[in-house]
């Protein structure tokens, strides 16, 4: 019930704007989000990459439909990939996580094409900086625009990544098809309300589901990202790579800004490539309130703050 309550708050501007009104709620929003501004994510990812952990910066947005905002994020995505190489955070240490919506809505006849252009002038930027870009996924249905992009794109980008969520029913035979290709995939077990029809409404079947996709990464030539803050999972996958010869830098962890930093610390120290999953922009609050979503303690965490005297 809270989490559907919360994932109904992301997409209301009433909540959003009430939130913002809250002075404690700027401390809760900073644990998640580094920044409104490209100068917040370099001092924080700066400040990450010199701990020994590598960054995947969400510079935030989507569903957009407005042509002058999508040419004005097309353009700070490019702009932003400069940034990175001038602050001497390229050499794959960096990573651009691109939401397909933000460059435009993938509905429609020419919606993938004009997505698939755009996302294409983000990569040879990126490219040109030394970072990395991986796709994100978003609700079902733009799952197979959002791979055939990410097909697309691997033909002159071989590196471009794209994320699967385990909740998702299909997911399993997706991620077939991806190791076959040798692609860079994000597991993840999935932010968004799905219909029963078509995702895994309980969490004992979405970590199965989960465990049968990373069985299927890791066996085949994907460079598996591992994108949980579960220690069983966590633990899973280390005991998948042992049995597969996978060397810690034949796979990713990959977790939250604000979520298990010990642990990400931890697991660097031990030699594993660990990415910190960086947002940062002023349209940060669906992402903020899908945060709270996923787990009942960042919520307690809000409402503990929010109870404070400012």
């Amino acid at each position: 019930m809270l989490r559907s309550l919360l994932l109904f708050a992301s997409r209301q501007d009433r909540v959003h704007t009430a939130l913002q009104a809250l002075p404690a709620s700027r401390a809760v929003v900073d644990r998640f989000v580094a920044g409104e501004t490209t100068a917040a994510a370099v001092h924080t990812g700066s400040a990450l990459v010199a701990a020994g952990l590598n960054v995947t910066y969400n510079f935030l947005g989507e569903y957009e439909t407005d042509p002058d905002r999508i040419t004005r994020t097309l353009d700070a995505f490019v702009t932003f990939a400069g940034q990175l190489a001038d602050s001497g955070l390229g050499s794959e240490v960096s990573e651009l996580s691109l939401k397909l919506s933000a460059l435009g809505q993938l509905d429609g006849p020419d919606g993938p094409a004009r997505a698939l252009d755009r996302a294409r002038v983000v990569c040879a930027a990126a490219k040109g900086a030394g970072v990395l870009v991986t796709l994100d996924m978003e609700d079902h249905t733009t799952t197979d625009s959002t791979l055939e992009i990410a097909r697309e794109l691997r033909r002159d980008f071989p590196l471009t990544g794209v994320a699967v969520q385990a909740a998702l029913r299909r997911t399993p035979a997706d991620c077939t098809e991806l190791q076959r290709a040798g692609a860079r995939v994000r597991l993840v077990k999935g932010a968004y309300r799905e219909p029963p029809s078509v995702a895994f409404q309980r969490r004992p079947a979405v970590d199965r589901a989960y465990v049968r996709c990373l069985r299927t990464l890791f066996a085949g030539g994907a460079r598996p990202l591992v994108a949980t803050h579960d220690p069983r999972l966590i633990g899973i996958s280390a005991e998948l790579a042992r049995r597969h010869g996978r060397t810690p830098g034949d796979f990713e962890h990959q977790m939250l800004f604000g979520v298990r930093g010990d642990e990400q610390r931890r697991l660097a120290a031990a030699g594993h490539c660990v990415r910190v999953y960086l947002p940062f922009g002023p349209e940060w609050y669906g992402y903020f309130t899908r945060r709270l979503a996923e787990r009942p303690a960042n919520t307690l965490f809000l409402l503990r703050a929010l109870a404070r005297p400012s």
